[in-house]
């Protein structure tokens, strides 16, 4: 196989604990250990906590990773998050115009927009461009109101989003709703490739140990415990699931933890707080090595895909639950991907679906598995897990990129 020099962008990477530093880390040891060469360009401060800084240049297990500095004001304002995306964009621009040549440039999500950044490099220095779509912008702002459908800068972020995605030589979508959602902007179907991200079953697997020892350090034994696990973002609404434990606040045996950081994060908390709920339990993002444990120690996990954010956002954290074969609730729409997943379970006592808003339901739901009481993990869910294991899905992704290279695949149209 030809060796291959290939650019990683986007702003989270190892040591990050973020959900798109952890796919990017797996996908650059994984093009390295392929014998490729890889340069990686991310932020220099932590995605969550921009207190946390990382080295401006560091060679690590035969990565070259190059750091850009941004101001880290954090996400408590609009205009904060947009200035460290700006300042993200300069930097990235300076860094990148100096870089050599390279024959791939893959480009996540992350800030928005740095996709286009990726295809303009190309055009100017060459190479094949591909975009692995963890998200879409403009179109999430629009859907989270952030930013209004048709005014200028959704018209503007629009046509340089589709500018960038119709240069690409191939765009990795996470479902069929988001490839979708590419057609619908004028991306070439042949050159879209659906596959989801990959669960980390090669460090995660059920623990039954380790799930004893965490229920017990948290004060979780003889509970039934309700866990969100992940990212808290307005993508993935908890309203719904926060009014149910405030219903339950009175049935002991049930216990809600919600487990993770991002921008909602703070707002469950406060709900805690705010409605003096002894039956929340939050806790912040779990190293890799611990999550076997914390995600083993759930009874039912709850997995939230906001209705606007469908084919924008993916719900990721649905692998990893499904590779550890214990049981999930989905909040979200008819038509989404979890519903696609959940019909493909036959043992229903697994898998339930929730409406956002239908808190007597949930309610309901929860109400019913709980009296049910503990179940062990599903072989079912367990085989279909593995269709998206990291060994599956990696050295694909690794394959397409490296065909991107060697073809020469570059689109200017």
């Amino acid at each position: 196989m030809k060796k291959l020099r290939i650019l990683l962008l986007n702003q989270c990477f190892h040591p990050d604990h973020v959900a798109t530093s952890q796919y990017l880390t797996d996908l650059a040891l994984s093009l390295v250990e392929a014998g490729h060469e890889v340069t990686v360009v991310a932020a220099s401060r932590g995605y969550d906590n921009p207190d946390l800084r990382y080295p401006v240049r560091e060679q690590w297990r035969g990565v070259d990773i190059r750091r850009i500095w941004t101001p880290g004001l954090g996400k408590t304002a609009k205009w904060r998050r947009l200035m460290d995306f700006a300042v993200f964009w300069i930097n990235a621009t300076s860094i990148l115009l100096t870089q050599r040549y390279h024959d791939v440039t893959v480009c996540l999500t992350s800030p928005p927009l740095i996709s286009a950044l990726g295809a303009v490099t190309a055009k100017m220095k060459g190479g094949a461009v591909v975009p692995w779509v963890m998200d879409l912008n403009p179109d999430e702002a629009v859907a989270a109101g952030w930013l209004r459908a048709g005014g200028l800068p959704e018209r503007l972020m629009s046509a340089l989003q589709t500018w960038g995605f119709k240069r690409a030589a191939r765009i990795v979508a996470l479902d069929r709703f988001m490839a979708a959602r590419l057609e619908a902007k004028g991306v070439p179907r042949p050159i879209i490739h659906v596959d989801a991200p990959w669960s980390h079953d090669d460090t995660v697997q059920y623990d039954a140990g380790a799930r004893e020892a965490f229920r017990a350090q948290h004060g979780l034994t003889g509970k039934f415990v309700v866990m969100y696990s992940g990212n808290h973002s307005p993508c993935h609404p908890l309203d719904t699931l926060l009014e149910a434990a405030r219903d339950l606040a009175a049935a002991e045996q049930i216990h809600f933890m919600f487990i993770g950081g991002g921008s909602e994060f703070t707002k469950v908390k406060a709900f805690k707080v705010r409605h003096d709920l002894a039956n929340i339990t939050t806790l912040p993002y779990q190293p890799l090595d611990q999550l076997s444990a914390s995600l083993s120690s759930a009874d039912l996990h709850v997995v939230v895909m906001g209705t606007p954010f469908v084919g924008i956002v993916h719900p990721c954290k649905i692998y990893n639950i499904l590779s550890l074969g214990l049981p999930f609730l989905g909040i979200g729409p008819a038509e989404c991907h979890l519903t696609d997943l959940a019909s493909r379970i036959t043992d229903r006592r697994y898998t339930n679906m929730a409406d956002h808003g239908d808190i007597a339901g949930l309610t309901n739901i929860l109400q019913t598995v709980a009296e049910r009481g503990p179940l062990p993990p599903s072989a079912e869910l367990q085989k279909l897990g593995s269709e998206f294991s990291s060994s599956v899905l990696r050295p694909r992704l690794v394959d397409l990129i490296a065909e991107c290279g060697t073809s020469g695949i570059v689109r200017t149209d």
